[in-house]
């Protein structure tokens, strides 16, 4: 996603084995009942710069940013919208999955993601250690009053890719995902604003973003709720099946430039990103510095969350978990990447 590095900690194990479209059994389901177990918190400082500070899960469901309906399952992940003027910046959530992977197909079940609103950078994603060799997929991203979502990998030199085959609306910038020391990645952009904030959110009840990894491409769906294939609601997914993908990478080694991944959330402020290209939204350009607004205006952020269904991971026989249950930590000897700048439309 953003500028990220995730770290050190993952144990060094062999390269996953090609990995086909089809026979995906479910691996893994993340939700309320088993969240806490499932996920380590980071806490902190945001190597990207954001004005925030990462809390753990005590203090998060003290303070009612994190929340669990256990007959739901659904999982709320929130910011702090009620204390005005936080000097050190505003409190948030990060959190990445225990468990790591070198392959698979992700299904993400969204009721709402996080609204666009000035200052704000949220993210899914995933990421492997040593940034960037491990590589980094960024499923879910956008700062500030951002239309239409971002899709960007980042990795090491040597990695190059094409976008043929995805959604009308869909463009590819730069085709190096090593691109600026690997800080802008290669990113494609959609003009469907639909795709994410509150264009996502006002379809009835969201949807699914999906992400399939394989030895050959990297490729990325989104479904509104009534246009979510039969064979993710029986939790069969064959993503052959499912049409053009709103992002799809290939032409790259992906073998050797993703490995071991996390699978990450988190909502930060301002930054090497957001508070960068500010003063270029217009939505936000009158309200001074980035800093300053999001530690001033708590009110703002009232929609900026997560509310998740669940997130299922599918393997198949030419899958591979990495089976690295340790923390992962940024490479904090490693410089922060930051995205490109963007053409915001207020």
């Amino acid at each position: 996603m953003r500028v990220s590095l995730l770290g050190l900690a993952c144990v060094a194990l062999s390269v996953a084995a090609p990995l086909v479209s089809a026979d995906y059994q479910s691996h893994a389901t993340y939700d309320a009942s088993n969240w806490l177990n499932s996920f380590d918190f980071f806490t902190s400082g945001d190597p990207t710069h954001g004005f925030v500070q990462f809390i753990g899960s005590d203090e998060a469901q003290t303070r009612g940013m994190l929340a669990f309906d256990q007959q739901t399952k659904q999982v709320y992940m929130g910011v702090d919208t009620a204390t005005q003027n936080t000097p050190n910046g505003r409190a948030s959530i990060r959190i990445q999955t225990k468990e790591a992977f070198n392959s698979g197909l992700f299904v993400l079940d969204l009721e709402h993601m996080p609204a666009q609103a000035c200052g704000s950078w949220p993210a899914f994603w995933s990421c492997g250690p040593n940034w960037p060799a491990g590589g980094e997929i960024d499923v879910i991203e956008g700062v500030n009053t951002q239309n239409g979502n971002r899709m960007t990998l980042h990795t090491s030199a040597g990695c190059s890719v094409s976008s043929n085959g995805v959604r009308d609306g869909t463009t590819l910038g730069s085709p190096n995902c090593n691109d600026g020391g690997a800080s802008n990645g290669c990113s494609e952009g959609t003009t469907d604003a639909s795709t994410y904030g509150n264009g996502f959110n006002n379809y009835n009840a969201g949807g699914i973003y999906a992400y399939e990894w394989t030895d050959d491409h990297i490729s990325i769906w989104n479904f509104h709720r009534d246009s979510i294939p039969g064979d993710i609601t029986a939790n069969k997914p064959n993503p052959a099946g499912w049409g053009a993908p709103l992002g799809k990478f290939t032409e790259c080694d992906f073998r050797s430039h993703f490995y071991q991944h996390k699978i990450i959330f988190d909502i930060t402020f301002c930054g090497d990103w957001a508070g960068n290209v500010f003063g270029q939204d217009g939505a936000c350009s009158g309200f001074g510095s980035c800093n300053n607004y999001v530690a001033n205006n708590p009110g703002a952020f009232k929609e900026v969350y997560w509310k998740i269904n669940s997130l299922k991971v599918y393997q198949n026989s030419f899958s591979q978990i990495a089976n690295s249950t340790a923390p992962v930590e940024r490479n904090t000897t490693t410089q922060p990447h930051k995205q490109a700048p963007l053409i915001m439309d207020a």
